[in-house]
């Protein structure tokens, strides 16, 4: 496709796509939906979105981050990463709040199931939650969460750590103003 491009210098983005005709340029954008899962998702749920729906199976992918099928094995980074990725997407604000507060909530039972984790695990846990609250304040969205978000603070006042002060200051600052 870009064989007859000649290569005398380096080109921007955008100079480089100008000179494809529109056919070249779909062919391109499918090959990279075929080529990288990533590329596919942004087109998939462009297309067709469904923030529920998305939302949900965030949800599932969180959900089995901390809780695997089989074996016993949390992987924290990739529950963050289903976060990431759907935020790339542009979600509804509500839809990825629900997915933020649901991380949280899974990380919060999770350290209840299983004792005291790390300071690592917390601080990912409480950044989700301050980054989930600092987005109810921005959009308005305080009051649809409050009650999720007040649990959660009340689930963790055995938890160490200073886990449950630092949940409740975040309850406090992005929750009830």
């Amino acid at each position: 496709m870009g064989e007859e491009i000649k290569k005398s210098k380096p080109v921007g983005l955008k100079n480089y796509l100008s000179i494809f005709t529109k056919e070249q340029l779909i062919g391109q954008i499918i090959e990279l939906s075929k080529k990288y899962k990533e590329v596919k998702s942004y087109y998939d749920f462009s297309l067709n979105p469904d923030n529920s729906k998305k939302a949900e199976e965030v949800k599932n992918a969180v959900l089995h981050c901390f809780y695997p099928t089989r074996g016993y094995k949390l992987r924290l980074k990739d529950a963050r990463k289903a976060i990431t990725d759907f935020k790339k997407l542009s979600p509804d604000g509500e839809s990825l709040i629900d997915a933020m507060i649901y991380y949280v909530e899974c990380g919060v039972r999770f350290t209840n199931d299983f004792g005291d984790i790390d300071e690592p695990f917390y601080n990912s846990v409480a950044g989700m939650f301050r980054d989930a609250g600092h987005l109810c304040q921005s959009i308005g969205l305080q009051n649809n969460f409050k009650a999720r978000a007040n649990k959660i603070v009340d689930d963790t006042s055995d938890i160490g750590w200073g886990f449950h002060d630092e949940l409740g200051d975040i309850f406090y600052n992005h929750f009830l103003k």
